[in-house]
């Protein structure tokens, strides 16, 4: 897909469908979802998709728009299927209100499994002052053009494997950071790459929830192989991000316990650092 700034039309997006939710006419705050199998790893659905959807549900009931700041704990694997989502005001303010919200799925047996629990400081993103005074710098990369994508990756590489969510994502990896693919981690904990939504869809705020938990984890990077599901997710968004393709790097400074962060940087087309996160998981064991 060439780099382009050309704005999908947000009706047409599969990401919008695929979080959106309805509100329950008898229950305020309650918000029914479909969570799809297009955005899933193996068998479990991704951490920041999720994470979207629950903000989505937030952004219908808070009364300012985007999440500032939000934070999920990951309680039980959520599947493809029915989902309902149960928010509630903590605090109102002029400028910012905070919610929560919960996020269950039906087990087998008819009962209510708690997925996910989030907390979040919603704010509006256009209304923050633009004074801008940071140290941080845009991560060294090739262009989109020089960095490599799943049609690139050799048979049986993770990068390949058989997860849908892949399907929906425009990812186009640093070479130099992709050693994992071919065998030849770096040791360094450390993935770049450009991300954008397969459909051309432009990032809002919504999807750089998704953005930063959509690429390959950094324990590949460390020579590890299988499964990293996230324990405790934190995201901070800083500013709206212009149109086309972000920037996303993630490292891994320490593994210790079974555990290991993941820090991530997005920066957008503009240069500008459009969101910051750290999660927690569980370090792949085989």
């Amino acid at each position: 897909m060439a780099l382009s700034t050309a704005r999908a039309a947000i009706d047409d997006s599969e990401f919008d469908r695929d979080t959106s939710v309805a509100a329950r006419a008898d229950e305020p705050g309650v918000y029914d979802a479909e969570l799809s199998e297009g955005w899933t790893i193996g068998s479990a659905v991704n951490g920041g998709y999720l994470l979207a959807v629950a903000a989505r549900a937030l952004r219908a009931w808070l009364p300012h728009p985007d999440p500032l700041t939000i934070t999920a704990h990951y309680l039980t694997p959520a599947t493809a299927g029915p989902a309902v989502i149960r928010t509630q005001t903590v605090r109102v303010g002029r400028t910012m209100s905070t919610g929560q919200a919960f996020l269950l799925q039906r087990a087998e047996d008819g009962t209510e499994v708690e997925r996910l629990r989030v907390l979040a400081g919603h704010s509006a993103l256009d209304a923050l002052p633009d004074d801008v005074r940071t140290s941080a710098r845009p991560p060294l990369m090739p262009a989109y053009d020089a960095c490599v994508g799943r049609e690139s990756a050799p048979e049986g590489a993770p990068f390949v494997g058989s997860t849908a969510i892949m399907d929906r994502l425009d990812l186009r990896l640093d070479p130099a950071t992709a050693g994992w693919a071919v065998g030849a981690p770096s040791g360094a904990g450390v993935i770049r790459g450009w991300l954008g939504l397969a459909d051309g869809r432009d990032h809002d705020p919504l999807s750089l929830l998704l953005a930063v938990d959509a690429l390959p984890p950094t324990a590949f990077d460390l020579g590890l192989q299988g499964w990293t599901p996230t324990l405790e997710l934190t995201v901070h968004l800083r500013c709206r991000p212009a149109p086309g393709p972000v920037r996303v790097s993630l490292t891994t400074r320490n593994l210790a316990g079974g555990l290991l962060e993941e820090d991530a940087e997005v920066w957008d087309s503009a240069d500008r650092l459009v969101a910051q996160s750290r999660q927690l998981a569980r370090a792949p064991r085989g």
